[in-house]
C-alpha cells in the first residue's frame, strides 16, 4: 500500500516561481503533535505563572493582615494589663467593704481561682506555633482570667451589699434613742414595789419623768402594732420594729398614730401624760426582744440618758 503524502504548493506574490513541498503523513502528524505540545506547555507555564502571582499577592495580603492583627493584639494586651491593675485595686477595696459588712475575707485559694489561666498549648514542645498565635493565646488567657476575677468580685460585692442592707435595716430597727426628753426616775428591775399599789411586782421597763404634753418619739423605724387603753398602763402605743424587737409606751396623754402606721426614728407618736396608774406625768418605756422584756438602756446611747 502506497504511503500517504501531502503536497504543499507555495505561490509567492512576486514573480518568483512557485515551490512544491511534499510531506509524508508521519511528518504531518509529528509536526501537529509538536505544535499541540508547545501549546499545552505554554498554557501550563502561563497557568503556573498566574497562580504563583496570585499566591504571592495573597501571601503579601496575609502578611499585611497578620502585622495589623499583631499590632491590635499588642494594644489589646496592654489594655488588658491596665484593666487587670484596675481590678486588683477594686479587689483591695472589696476586702475593706467586706470588713465593713462583717463578712469574712475571700479565701486566698478562691481568689487564686480567679487569677491566671490554662497553659498555652502552643508553648508545648514540637507544636507549630507562630508568634501571632502565641500572642492570641496569651490575650485569650488574660481575658478569661479577668472575666473570672470580675465574676468573683461581682459575687463578693453582691454579698456585701446584701449584708450591708441587712445591717442598715437592723440598725434602723434598733431603738437607740430616748423616746422623750426627761430624766430617768425608775430603772428596769426584775422586781420592785409599785409606787401606788405598794406590792412587789416586776418593772419591765424604765420610767422617764417629763412635763405633761412633752412629745414622745419613735426610737426606731417600725410599724404601729396597737394603740389604745390598757389597764394600769393607760393610753398605750406598741411598735413592731422587726427582727423580733417591739417597744411599748404607756401613760400617754394623747396618741398621735394609728394601728398599722409606719413610723421612722424621731417621728412623734404620742404625748407624755399620767393616764392609768401613775403618780405624775412620765413615760413608761419597754423594749421586748423575741417576746421577752429587756432593759431599754442596753440599746439607748449613753448620752441620751439623764438620771436624777
Amino acid at each position: 500500500m502506497a504511503k500517504r503524502r501531502w503536497t504543499l504548493v507555495l505561490v509567492p506574490h512576486s514573480a518568483e516561481p512557485s515551490k512544491v513541498v511534499e510531506l509524508s503523513w508521519g511528518a504531518v502528524k509529528l509536526t501537529a503533535g509538536l505544535v499541540v505540545g508547545l501549546v499545552v506547555v505554554a498554557l501550563l507555564v502561563g497557568t503556573a505563572t498566574v497562580s504563583r502571582r496570585v499566591d504571592l499577592n495573597r501571601t503579601a495580603r496575609l502578611e499585611s493582615e497578620n502585622q495589623r492583627l499583631a499590632v491590635e493584639l499588642g494594644e489589646l494586651h496592654g489594655r488588658l494589663t491596665t484593666l487587670s491593675d484596675t481590678i486588683a485595686r477594686i479587689s483591695q477595696r472589696d476586702g475593706k467593704i467586706r470588713l465593713l459588712a462583717s463578712l469574712e475575707p475571700i479565701d486566698p485559694q478562691v481568689q487564686a481561682a480567679g487569677i491566671g489561666g490554662p497553659v498555652v498549648s502552643g508553648s508545648s514542645p514540637g507544636h507549630n506555633s507562630t508568634p501571632l498565635l502565641r500572642k492570641t493565646a496569651d490575650v485569650r488567657v488574660d481575658a478569661n482570667a479577668l472575666i473570672r476575677r470580675a465574676n468573683l468580685l461581682a459575687s463578693s460585692f453582691s454579698a456585701a451589699a446584701d449584708s450591708l442592707a441587712a445591717h442598715t435595716q437592723r440598725l434602723a430597727a434598733t431603738p437607740s434613742i430616748m423616746p422623750t426628753q426627761g430624766w430617768l426616775s425608775s430603772a428596769f428591775s426584775a422586781m420592785r414595789e409599785h409606787p401606788i399599789l405598794h406590792i412587789a411586782r416586776p418593772h419591765e421597763g424604765i420610767d422617764v419623768s417629763a412635763p405633761m404634753g412633752a412629745p414622745i418619739e419613735a426610737p426606731a423605724a417600725g410599724v404601729v402594732r396597737s394603740t389604745g387603753w390598757e389597764a394600769g398602763y393607760g393610753n398605750v402605743v406598741e411598735i413592731d420594729h422587726g427582727f423580733g424587737i417591739t417597744t411599748k409606751f404607756a401613760h400617754t396623754s394623747r396618741i398621735l398614730v394609728h394601728q398599722g402606721q409606719r413610723v421612722q426614728r424621731g417621728d412623734r407618736i404620742a404625748l407624755v401624760g399620767n393616764s392609768g396608774l401613775a403618780t405624775g406625768p412620765h413615760l413608761h418605756y419597754e423594749v421586748h426582744v423575741n417576746g421577752r422584756p429587756v432593759d431599754p438602756l442596753r440599746y439607748v446611747m449613753p448620752e441620751s440618758v439623764v438620771t436624777d
